[in-house]
């Protein structure tokens, strides 16, 4: 069931134990949790939001894109719904709106799966950021940004590959370089530092770098799906699902994943 705040576009629906909400990515939308919100609406409620200029939902008026303000929009979310407590997924930029989420708000977050999460771009030399910002606003935006996508693509099924770049080309410029911005200077540590709830990032190789959160943060496990793009969710989703249920299953428990680092591959 699609329901809407203000400004916000929500795709609601199913039953049981604590509720799954989920964060898509940069010019992404709840489409691209559309394998996981059928999987675990048979046994839970799972809900999916668009964010602000994404999607279905408004672009905002004032052009703000900051991670923390869409973590807001969340919070909006969440207080429509009139949930209590619940698990937050959050893929790409997503995550570091659910991470910014679940260190403002620890109390209602039960759990935290990142997918493939942004890492801290703050550490990028500051000649290669202004580079992409740079390309980002000339006239070769549009090749700039498809060549870009088309890298963290590699390794993805053409379906993805097509749904993917379809989405991209949907999202205004506007949203597109504004989040940008932001995720430039957004450090996603503090706030997943302050979240002392289970968590766990499940990553691609990509995600295998210096800055990535799960390298900066000491109490955050992750696990990686081989054999995929950055949209691992769309690309194996079946492997996907099987880690996010295992990860509930511990929470269902009361018996959160270790706090030790661990890499399983899974072909």
């Amino acid at each position: 069931m699609s329901k809407r705040t203000p400004n916000i576009y929500i795709d609601d629906g199913g039953d049981g134990p604590l509720p799954v909400v989920f964060v898509h990515s940069l010019a992404g939308n709840t489409q691209q949790w559309s394998a996981q919100l059928r999987h675990m609406r048979t046994m839970r409620r799972a809900i999916a939001l668009d964010l602000r200029g994404h999607g279905q939902s408004s672009a905002p008026e004032n052009g703000d894109y900051a991670i923390d303000s869409m973590a807001q929009d969340v919070q909006a979310v969440i207080a429509q719904l009139g949930l209590e407590r619940f698990i937050l997924v959050g893929h790409s930029m997503g995550g570091s709106v659910a991470g910014a989420y679940a260190g403002a708000y620890p109390e209602r977050v039960a759990g935290l799966l990142l997918v493939d999460p942004s890492g801290d771009s703050t550490q990028m030399p500051v000649e290669e950021v202004q580079q992409y910002l740079g390309a980002l606003e000339s006239e070769a935006y549009l090749d700039f940004v498809e060549g870009y996508w088309s890298q963290i693509l590699t390794g993805s099924t053409a379906t993805t590959q097509a749904q993917v770049m379809r989405d991209l080309r949907a999202t205004p410029k506007a949203t597109v370089i504004g989040s940008f911005k932001e995720l430039f200077k957004y450090n996603p540590v503090p706030a997943l530092e302050r979240y002392a709830g289970p968590k766990l990032s499940v990553i691609t190789s990509i995600n295998e770098t210096p800055f990535s959160v799960h390298n900066l943060v000491s109490n955050l496990p992750h696990k990686m799906i081989t054999g995929t793009g950055h949209w691992l969710q769309l690309d194996k989703p079946e492997e996907f699902n099987r880690i996010m249920d295992e990860f509930l299953a511990s929470i269902d428990k009361g018996n959160p994943p270790s706090s030790h680092r661990c890499v399983s591959l899974l072909g």
